[in-house]
């Protein structure tokens, strides 16, 4: 029996990329996965299906409020209920750093929508189910650079600290119907698309300023989103726990 044996949950933007691992490790401890991204996440269906477990997958934009009201009812429908979300679809990857001033309304703007508000469309499409089970776990992915105030991503910044205060709004709120929200807050992930867009300087720099002074990898942030679905964080909420090596401390 996994830690998550009965549970259903579901992964926003998990066709690629750190989503793909969250997946993978969610349905290793036995939760029924419904996975969403703006491309088919049907290669991460077929895997975790060919290994024994149970998924499906939808194309579903999550700043459009009605696609991600479809996805969450036809997941209830299919699986009975939905015990996890994890809000991961974000634009990070497809963004290009540059100065404040030279940002545009649109980057801004698109950030904003996909980071933010799909995050809120999300969590207002579970809310009524999870307060109908009197249980659920609000998985939010922020950033470990809200702490760093890294320059040169002023629209990526804005969105992440607004999913940390978004998390402990929707603590406060949803506690009561036995909702618990809480985030994860990443340093700088080695995945092929960050290796692509970033130098081995910076990969140097940011390994040096953390305690544990290696590279991270996606599957680092496995046992604190585990710990976060599962039975073992009940009593936890409105928290947002940086996985990062130890490079931010507060």
């Amino acid at each position: 029996m996994g830690r998550l044996s009965g549970k259903v949950a579901i992964v926003t933007g998990a066709a690629e990329g750190i989503g793909v691992i969250y997946a993978k490790a969610l349905a290793a401890e036995g939760a029924r996965l419904s996975l969403c991204d703006v491309i088919s996440p049907t290669g991460v269906v077929a895997e975790i299906r060919a290994a024994g477990g149970e998924a499906m997958g939808w194309v579903c934009d999550v700043s459009d409020a009605a696609a991600v009201q479809a996805m969450v009812a036809a997941t209830d429908e299919a699986f009975g209920g939905v015990h996890v979300l994890v809000n991961n679809a974000a634009v990070f990857a497809r963004h290009v750093q540059k100065p404040l001033t030279e940002l545009s309304s649109a980057e801004w703007d698109l950030a904003l929508s996909v980071n933010v508000r799909g995050t809120f469309e999300c969590v207002k499409a579970v809310t009524p189910v999870m307060r109908r089970q009197g249980y659920g776990k609000i998985i939010n992915i922020a950033s470990g650079t809200v702490f760093k105030g890294v320059p040169k991503m002023l629209h990526y910044l804005a969105s992440k600290g607004a999913i940390i205060a978004m998390t402990r709004g929707i603590a406060r709120e949803l506690g009561g119907d036995g909702i618990r929200c809480n985030s994860i807050a990443p340093g700088l992930i080695m995945t092929s698309a960050m290796r692509q867009r970033n130098s081995p300087d910076t990969f140097a720099a940011t390994v040096a300023s953390r305690a544990l002074k290696r590279e991270a990898l996606p599957e680092d942030l496995i046992g604190t989103l585990i710990f976060l679905a599962a039975p073992d964080s009940d009593f936890l909420t409105g928290q947002t726990i940086v996985v990062d090596g130890g490079s931010t401390m507060n």
